[in-house]
């Protein structure tokens, strides 16, 4: 059996055993499979409690200019029509298809689909948010989809999952690197080779590059099973993004970074459920989600709006070593940026002006302190040299030799410049305000391909919340910068250096699933056996929480 045949044949036994609960739908993603009108599926996103977003795409092969009908429904056999509508498919939007549709009843699952050329699109499933006294919000995190490092199995269990209001994808949803670029030493034996094959810098290489990724059925089930609510991070555009340019940029040789940059984020834009909040500024996507009185919760930009380049230690390290002081000195600068002021003040606003028991931040990077010995960082030592050598001075101090106790002496710096860690005046303000507020703060995060929990405290010491970050879907994580080394050994080395860090998995891929009550806010880290088969075993990492109230807000056993 082919790859194709198989994930199609577990596509259709997912929804025949409860993915998306309706015999009409497991027809309509039959017959949409069977044609080329609707090959990339539909999607949801962005809900509100009266409003949702509903996305497809219409095969260009119908022309410059497409109509297409939509349909909104309270059942999946469209006998109890909420709202319906026509719109057209054009040729300048990639014949992709948004329509926000509004007036839509709180709390209540819809079913939604669309019709051109005389057939109907699969049936996609979503969900508008509750509204008043709220007791629970589950919400499932997702991060890193990189289509040639493996199959997008993370999506399809993430899909089983039930009583889910939205997925938040935090970002890397696609990457942008040619064909044999990054992680894609599997690629060619997996059938999962990119397109187009070159590294993509145009709106054409970015909505060919979306086109391939929304083609993979595991996707298209869980976007066609609950709303997204998505944010970029660096790979929508260019690894390391940050305002004015980005490390896998080059205008020597690939122009304008702002052309670039102007490209991936229209292409983001059609083929993302998202709802543009300033349609003259599609770089502005931070944007609040009201989930009853039980969650806030505020999705940041990182990356494109103010965020100033990244340190790079390589400019720190000279004949005599690492120069920590002028290192420290350039981290403290207080005009170093992140999300900027204007995204800063916005927030502010958001916080004053809500009061629900839980205050989530979606966002992309890690914003807990991982600070990490310089001889690991700078890769001058293998993280079980340098365990040994710890060992060593804890039980016989006297046998160090001069060597060992000048890598021992080193400063303990952080182990990403591109996360938090490397805008520390920008944490402090962030965390600041959070705290004068007097919120339940649960910070959510992707990026690093690792399962991660953190306490976060500021400077001064102050427990401020709690940072739960999530794993890859198919990037790999730690064990590929570490591969001499036991993952188990090497998070438990973690947890150990590090002192807010609580939960390390650096191993296996998976998702994020929190589940908000008014009594606490819990992480269930899900992950798969491999991405290398489209044949793997689900299992249950650890799962902690935190609880409400100014003594509490840090991480406890569930």
């Amino acid at each position: 059996m082919s790859n194709s045949e198989f994930n199609r044949r577990r596509f259709i036994r997912g929804i025949g055993a409860g993915m998306l609960v309706a015999p009409a739908i497991v027809r309509a993603a039959v017959e949409a499979d069977s044609g080329a009108t609707f090959a990339h599926g539909v999607a949801s996103g962005d809900p509100l409690a009266d409003k949702l977003v509903i996305w497809t795409r219409v095969s260009p092969a119908l022309g410059a200019a497409v109509p297409v009908n939509w349909d909104v429904a309270a059942d999946p056999g469209f006998t109890r029509m909420l709202r319906r509508g026509r719109t057209i498919a054009a040729a300048t939007s990639d014949h992709t298809v948004k329509v926000d549709v509004p007036g839509l009843p709180a709390d209540t699952t819809v079913y939604y689909r669309f019709q051109a050329g005389g057939q109907y699109s699969p049936v996609g499933r979503g969900r508008t948010l509750p509204v008043g006294a709220v007791q629970q919000v589950k919400l499932i995190v997702l991060s890193c989809s990189n289509y040639p490092a493996g199959y997008f199995n993370v999506y399809a269990e993430a899909a089983k999952v039930e009583g889910v209001h939205a997925a938040l994808h935090l970002g890397d949803y696609i990457y942008e690197y040619p064909r044999g670029g990054y992680a894609s030493a599997d690629a060619a034996s997996m059938g999962r080779e990119v397109e187009p094959s070159n590294e993509i810098l145009t709106l054409s290489d970015y909505r060919r590059r979306y086109a391939q990724y929304r083609t993979d059925l595991d996707l298209q089930a869980l976007h066609a099973a609950l709303p997204f609510i998505c944010v970029w991070d660096d790979h929508e555009i260019a690894n390391d993004t940050w305002k004015d340019g980005a490390e896998n940029h080059d205008a020597a040789t690939e122009g304008s970074f702002a052309a670039r940059r102007a490209a991936a984020i229209q292409a983001y834009h059609e083929w993302m459920p998202i709802r543009a909040s300033q349609p003259t500024a599609l770089d502005r996507i931070y944007r609040s989600f009201a989930f009853g009185n039980l969650v806030d919760l505020h999705m940041l930009d990182t990356r494109l709006i103010a965020r100033d380049q990244q340190l790079d230690y390589a400019n720190y390290i000279g004949a005599s070593g690492f120069d920590a002081t002028r290192f420290a000195t350039d981290m403290a600068k207080p005009s170093r940026q992140m999300i900027g002021a204007e995204q800063m003040q916005w927030l502010s606003g958001r916080l004053a002006s809500t009061s629900a028991t839980w205050t989530l931040l979606g966002q992309q990077i890690l914003m807990g302190r991982m600070n990490i010995p310089a001889p690991l960082v700078l890769g001058q030592i293998s993280f079980a040299a340098y365990s040994a050598l710890v060992y060593k001075a804890q039980t016989a101090p006297a046998t160090l030799t001069p060597q060992e106790q000048a890598i021992l002496a080193q400063p303990a710096i952080p182990y990403n410049l591109d996360a938090w860690d490397g805008y520390a005046v920008a944490r402090e303000t962030l965390l600041g305000t959070v705290r004068a507020f007097d919120k339940n703060l649960v910070v959510l995060a992707g990026d690093t391909h690792n399962a991660w929990a953190s306490d976060l405290l500021d400077l001064q010491g102050n427990q401020v919340g709690v940072e739960f970050a999530t794993p890859g879907v198919t990037s790999p994580g730690l064990e590929e910068y570490f591969p001499n080394e036991n993952p188990a050994a090497v998070a438990a080395g973690l947890t150990q250096i590090i002192g807010p860090l609580q939960y390390a998995q650096t191993k296996s891929r998976g998702f994020l699933l929190v589940t908000a009550t008014p009594q606490e806010c819990r992480a269930d880290w899900r992950f798969v056996s491999t991405v290398k088969s489209p044949a793997y075993t689900a299992f249950n990492g650890t799962a902690l929480r935190t609880l409400p109230g100014a003594g509490a807000r840090r991480i406890v056993a569930a």
